[in-house]
């Protein structure tokens, strides 16, 4: 059994927070350049060009990509032979706590009824699952709500099959429009639960931009969906031109008979995640 501290896991949080604000990943930064080389769109090239040199300012000098640091989305993959010493939730709170005070980031986090706000961008939203193994992985994605808020869930009759699932997420992603400050990674989560619909779009943000998915039929699914997408122009920002979405990601799992779960969670072009394995 392998003994894995909290002091640890909070230190490990709070750096992930602070870095995912200010540090856009190795595969955004390479979607976004190969995105400007490809742009036939004037003004949405001159913005890709903003974005870009945005990305590159605030990991220089230290500043978040975006003034919207986020929702603190925490995945957790827990190797069973590892033993956690101490409150692993509380230190998984007290690290975000940390990051967004210590890194000065914007809190973001209130109360649904009242909407006080919690003066720590606590909670943040934890998903735990035991794997095999003696290790802790730990990604965090600081989720902000222009996306965010363009998320849709739909239980569509098995009937309308896989060309029901196409319209409905075109449909959606046409009709959230520059809300999601595109372009976009569109996360799609087919099948499972009313839940667990939800939670397989939101994992599919953490893929590597463009990765397909291993399944081919899902794979062609992936990249009809991106084509299509495009193909509305609706472009960066929505100024128009080829880019609206960077990648569609979509993550499957089984369901019952009588249901078609189909759930959609977008990024926006600030895609923050980081991750480490301890």
């Amino acid at each position: 059994m392998r003994e894995i501290n909290s002091t640890e896991i909070r230190k490990v949080v709070r750096d992930l927070a602070i870095a995912a604000a200010h540090d856009l990943e190795p595969d955004i930064l390479e979607a976004l350049r190969t995105a400007r080389a490809r742009e036939t769109g004037e003004l949405a090239g001159n913005i890709l060009d903003l974005l870009l040199a945005n990305a590159e300012i605030a990991s220089r000098e230290r500043i978040p990509v975006c003034q919207d640091t986020g929702t603190g989305i925490l995945f957790l993959e827990l190797g069973q032979e590892v033993h956690i010493q101490g409150d692993l939730n509380e230190a998984l709170q007290e690290g975000v706590r940390l990051g967004y005070e210590e890194g000065y980031l914007r809190k973001s986090v209130c109360d649904p009824l009242t909407r006080k706000n919690t003066g720590t961008n606590t909670p943040a939203v934890v998903h735990l699952e035991v794997v095999p193994g003696d290790r802790l992985t730990i990604r965090f994605l600081p989720k902000g709500c222009g996306s965010e808020n363009m998320s849709s869930l739909v239980m569509l009759p098995p009937a309308d099959g896989t060309e029901g699932v196409v319209r409905h997420v075109i449909d959606m992603v046409v009709a959230a429009g520059s809300n999601p400050c595109p372009p976009m990674i569109v996360g799609v989560g087919l099948g499972g639960s009313f839940e667990k619909a939800a939670l397989l779009a939101k994992k599919a943000l953490l893929r590597p931009v463009g990765l397909r998915n291993v399944r081919t039929d899902v794979a062609a699914l992936e990249e009809r969906l991106l084509r299509e997408i495009n193909a509305h122009g609706q472009g960066v920002h929505g100024f128009g031109g080829i880019t609206t979405a960077l990648a569609v990601h979509m993550e499957i799992f089984p369901c019952h008979i009588a249901s078609l779960p189909v759930a959609i969670n977008i990024q926006c072009h600030a895609h923050r995640h980081k991750e480490i394995v301890i």
